[in-house]
């Protein structure tokens, strides 16, 4: 039985995809050849990556909206440049949540004027900043949606005048939101969509051709509009398994569905969190994220039998960010509930003994 896997990323995939995504490395589309070593230019290949596109908007109710799907490589650290390679003419305003934020910050700065709306830095990210303006002569405004580290989610996205972007990476395709308010939106696969390699942006058309600079054609993202995704050699089998993944979460419902079960994970651990005298969370309570729950022990004594404990337990990824210590349950899309509550068991169990 596989293990019940809480890493932050690379994220846990449904079992059906990783079975059709090693078929498809021995023999792809029963041509008796692999995925990895056709031609990207083939029509098998293209007719994959335009399902992974369309499919994108489909979920996001993108569809015909004047939207974008691209699905590029360098990792969402790469998009902390892209934006505002393709989009910071002057200046922009950033809210700082975290790690991620802050790396995003530093990279925008190297093409404009930077205005940090407000942070959390003062608390150690443990919540989201709210009740803040955002200028109206700013580019655009930029936040990142979920925390992978700090474990905080934004729960609620402001108005704003100018061009929203978003970094979705550990919560993208988990919940419903209204996409189109979003001009921009950018996210790993690793973390909730499928294995590291390719990354995911969903760019609203008109919100480019804005700044005066000169743009490389491999961070130009009209370059890779133009090309419909395939400006260069494009990541195969990490974009075939995300589209693979794209093609689960379709079939299951959609997003209405996956948000019903994400909710009850998160319900379901936070609720043991809480009462457990031997636990405590590291996030308040409004601004927990659905997809990292963050949490620490109250007795460094405990800490040897606990990590024993879940290991034996066959739990796989629940050791906290290197930065800040403690622990980190990753709840992503293909997380099963009964994992939850092999984690739930065991954390009673240390109780009991103790």
């Amino acid at each position: 039985m596989k293990k019940h896997n809480f890493s932050a990323g690379p994220c846990i995939l449904p079992e059906e995809v990783l079975q059709k995504a090693s078929e498809a490395i021995i023999n792809f589309n029963d041509d008796n050849l692999s995925l990895i070593e056709i031609s990207h230019r083939s029509k098998p290949f293209v007719d994959v990556i335009e399902n992974a596109r369309s499919l994108a908007l489909e979920l996001l109710g993108l569809e015909n909206k004047g939207y974008t799907a691209l699905f590029l490589q360098g990792g969402a650290s790469n998009q902390f440049l892209m934006t505002a390679y393709n989009l910071l003419n002057k200046k922009a305003a950033y809210l700082n949540t975290g790690t991620w934020s802050s790396k995003a910050i530093k990279e925008a700065k190297l093409f404009g004027e930077l205005i940090e709306v407000t942070s959390s830095k003062d608390k150690d990210f443990n919540y989201i900043p709210k009740n803040y303006t955002i200028p109206t002569d700013v580019d655009y405004f930029h936040c990142t949606s979920n925390n992978t580290i700090y474990g905080t989610q934004m729960k609620n996205f402001p108005k704003t005048e100018v061009p929203l972007i978003c970094d979705m990476s550990s919560d993208i395709f988990s919940r419903q939101l209204d996409f189109s308010k979003f001009d921009l939106i950018y996210a790993g696969a690793q973390k909730n969509m499928g294995p590291a390699g390719t990354t995911l942006v969903i760019i609203k058309d008109d919100i480019l051709g804005k700044v005066e600079r000169v743009i490389p054609s491999m961070l130009s993202y009209q370059a890779f509009i133009d090309k419909e995704s395939m400006f260069n050699t494009p990541p195969v089998f990490a974009v075939y398994t995300s589209m693979l993944t794209l093609e689960w979460l379709k079939n299951l419902g959609g997003i209405p569905f996956i948000e019903k079960v994400n909710k009850q994970k998160s319900a379901l651990l936070y609720a043991e969190i809480d009462r457990n005298s031997l636990f405590k969370g590291s996030v308040i309570k409004e601004d927990r994220s659905h997809m990292n729950a963050t949490f620490n022990i109250t007795s460094e004594a405990l800490k040897n039998k606990f990590d024993t404990l879940w290991k034996q337990a066959d739990i796989n990824g629940l050791d906290g960010h290197r930065s800040i210590g403690g622990y980190r349950a990753s709840m992503y899309n293909a997380l099963p509930l009964y994992s939850v509550q092999a984690l739930v068991d065991v954390m009673q169990e240390l109780e009991r003994i103790s």
